[in-house]
């Protein structure tokens, strides 16, 4: 018998009196931690709420977000946890296709309605049985770390809804004794149900066991040779797969303390980096790439940074060499890149602390993970050719939800998921992320992949970020699209960045269009969002 929620249990006998979670300044240690959520987990189950019941969780990084998911957890239910950028329509579309018994909803900010989105939504599923508002305060109140003004004033709906069970988290969980024995489930059982983003079609549930959870955890602190006592700061959100696994499961097993911050702003990250004396940071590259623009930052602030920060790490996409190398030598510490999707855990590959690091790579397949590339007609690629990432292992999730036929074109009667992602192999087994094969332009017939012409143009001097894109043509099929954000104070010209792309790239790879942006549109996890990009329309033509 297995449960994720052992990650937090074996921290609360082992480390008791540690603190678990640092919010504002609100410490909660793992004993605390602990005992909120198994008081969770008897409420949950005084409402009937059990193992094969799936319960939906909405809420950025709060003290609320661990409770509430290993509580779910220790009730032998199905974590669902879900985007706070959601809309009423897509949360709706969520409740109903993961056919949720009950849903947590952080109460949200002015900028930020997810629980007035997530109420409309919940009154649009009957099926749904309890609606609970999570505020901001692990103590119940309104928190400081936000800010009195960030936070809605709006008391709990009334009426009809309430007789649904529209409640405060403090409500919920009134009377009832911490004391609950987690019930046992089966390492097949499904902790986790992740959706993916919905780049093509609707969003897909990947359905992710216990054993898938439990076992990336334990291979992510190997990996990043866990410390005796390591301090995370944790951006990334913990609705997403990376979050969840190199953060929170990960940390727990090994008895880190996680500072939360509710989302990236990269003053306020250098600012908690020093300020808690953080060892392990693990981000996005838009992250880091916004840390590393960060103008107002002393000389000395870096020197104190570096000196406790031990290691970092990235995924989520390719990391551009340029960023990773400038970012390493303005903060003197390395970055392990890696690779994965919700569909694996997400941990696939990484590089590693005990092995020769290769930047641009996305690292070895991790323990008990196999890799292969392989062509368009299923057969093995040779190492350096450019094919299918395909992964097998421990890592890969059961199938998509209420999706037999969508699970049976993702992974094979030998086990083996296709990514959709384009990579390759050198001859010493370390593997390189190329694309997304979705996101591959065919100009004229000929393959162009988008990563390549990005990371030729951050070499510009000007050009401080950049996405590439394909745009209909009627001759070539595709043409190739760039989206840039210049340097702070740079003038240059559409037209001057395309002949230096021609004198820099083969003539069927330069980008004939170029547009500059103040800001780039990005996912709650910070990565570029191309599809959009995709539905404009050049302004700048040549």
């Amino acid at each position: 018998m297995l449960n994720l929620a052992v990650v937090l249990e074996e921290a609360a006998r082992t480390w008791p009196r540690r603190d678990a979670l640092v919010f504002g300044e609100h410490h909660l240690t793992y004993a605390e931690l602990d005992a909120a959520a198994r008081q969770i987990a008897a409420a949950l189950a005084a409402r009937g709420i059990g193992p094969g019941d799936r319960v939906a969780l909405t809420c950025p990084n709060l003290p609320a977000f661990p409770a509430v998911y290993f509580g779910v957890l220790k009730a032998g239910a199905t974590v669902v946890p879900l985007s706070v950028l959601l809309t009423e329509r897509e949360i709706t579309f969520h409740l109903t296709d993961a056919s949720a018994r009950a849903y947590l909803c952080f109460e949200g900010t002015p900028e930020l309605p997810t629980g007035r989105a997530g109420q409309a939504a919940f009154a649009a599923v009957p099926s749904c049985e309890t609606f609970v508002l999570i505020t901001a305060d692990p103590a119940g109140g309104r928190s400081p770390a936000l800010g009195p003004d960030d936070l809605p004033a709006d008391d709990p709906p009334a009426g009809d809804q309430a007789a649904r069970g529209v409640e405060t988290l403090a409500a919920f969980t009134a009377g009832v004794a911490a004391d609950f024995d987690t019930v046992p489930t089966s390492e097949s059982d499904i902790a986790i149900v992740l959706y993916t983003s919905g780049t093509t079609g609707s969003p897909k549930g990947a359905q992710l066991t216990h054993s898938n959870m439990v076992h990336n955890a334990v291979v992510s602190t190997r990996l990043f040779d866990a410390a005796e006592h390591d301090i995370h700061l944790v951006v990334l959100p913990l609705f997403h797969a990376f979050g969840q696994t190199t953060n929170l499961n990960a940390g727990f097993t090994s008895g880190a303390t996680l500072v939360l911050l509710p989302r990236f702003e990269p003053r306020t990250a250098l600012a908690a980096l020093r300020g808690h004396a953080v060892t392990f940071f693990a981000g996005v590259p838009t992250m880091y790439w916004a840390l590393l623009h960060c103008s107002d930052v002393a000389p000395a602030d870096l020197d104190h940074i570096a000196s406790s920060l031990r290691i970092c790490v990235s995924g989520g996409s390719a990391m551009p060499g340029e960023v990773l190398r400038a970012f390493e030598r303005r903060f003197g510490v390395a970055i392990l890149e890696g690779y994965g999707l919700s569909e694996t855990s997400p941990v696939a590959t990484f590089n590693r602390a005990d092995r020769p690091r290769r930047a641009g790579s996305i690292g070895l397949p991790v323990w008990g993970v196999e890799v292969r590339v392989t062509r368009a007609d299923g057969t093995p690629a040779a190492d350096g050719e450019t094919g299918e990432l395909c992964v097998r292992g421990h890592n890969v999730m059961r199938g998509y939800l209420g999706q037999p036929e969508a699970t049976a074109a993702t992974i094979d009667a030998q086990g083996w998921l296709r990514t959709g992602d384009l990579g390759r192999r050198d001859a010493d087994g370390y593997y390189y992320l190329v694309d997304r094969l979705k996101d591959m332009i065919i100009r004229g017939g000929l393959n162009v992949y988008p990563r390549e012409i990005e990371e030729v143009l951050l070499t510009h001097p000007d050009v401080s970020l950049a996405a590439v894109v394909g745009i209909p043509h009627e001759r070539h099929g595709q043409e190739i699209m760039a989206f840039v954000i210049r340097r702070p104070g740079a003038c240059l010209t559409a037209a001057e960045l395309i002949a230096w792309c021609r004198e820099t790239m083969a003539a069927y790879k330069y980008p004939r269009h170029v547009e500059f942006r103040d800001t780039l549109p990005m996912t709650a996890a910070g990565k570029i969002l191309k599809r959009q990009l995709v539905a404009l329309r050049p302004s700048d033509t040549h």
